[in-house]
């Protein structure tokens, strides 16, 4: 028998609520372990990554051969290519294109008068002077506006 007036718990129950929360938490760790490990399901995210990057480089090249379709002789391009030169070109290179505070864009162009450089010289700009119109213009507005700049140098 005991001699002391100490209390003794040994003959309480858990709660039910404790054992089945803990039960939960065993089965939630197993089936973690179980989906979220690369040796037992072959899951990674470095897969997933790889596939996300995948798919936005095919979106991304299937997006940037769209943009990169020339305009050239398309009437409805170079009218809206010209609305897109009195907004924003006219103020430096004239209305006709002969030049102001810009270059003369109806003569040899001095960085080049192919599409490319074209479109490098109006996205990126120019030193001395020349600002890049990538932010305000999209890669569409700008390939009709190099339709409507081939228009001025024939």
């Amino acid at each position: 028998m005991n001699d002391h007036d100490n209390p003794k718990e040994s003959g309480n129950k858990v709660p039910k609520g404790i054992t089945a929360f803990f039960i939960f938490c065993i089965v939630f760790v197993l089936v973690y372990v179980a989906l979220y490990t690369p040796a037992i399901s072959g899951w990674s995210y470095y897969t997933v990554f790889e596939k996300k990057m995948a798919d936005a480089k095919a979106a991304a090249s299937i997006k940037g051969a769209a943009e990169k379709q020339s305009f050239s002789g398309d009437e409805a391009a170079i009218a809206e290519g010209a609305e897109i030169y009195r907004s924003s070109c006219a103020v430096c290179h004239e209305a006709d294109g002969t030049g102001g505070i810009g270059s003369d864009l109806t003569e040899e162009l001095k960085f080049g008068a192919s599409e490319e450089n074209l479109y490098e010289s109006i996205a990126a700009g120019r030193e001395d002077g020349m600002p890049g119109f990538k932010q305000q213009l999209s890669d569409t507005k700008i390939r009709k506006l190099i339709a409507f700049l081939e228009t001025l140098r024939k």
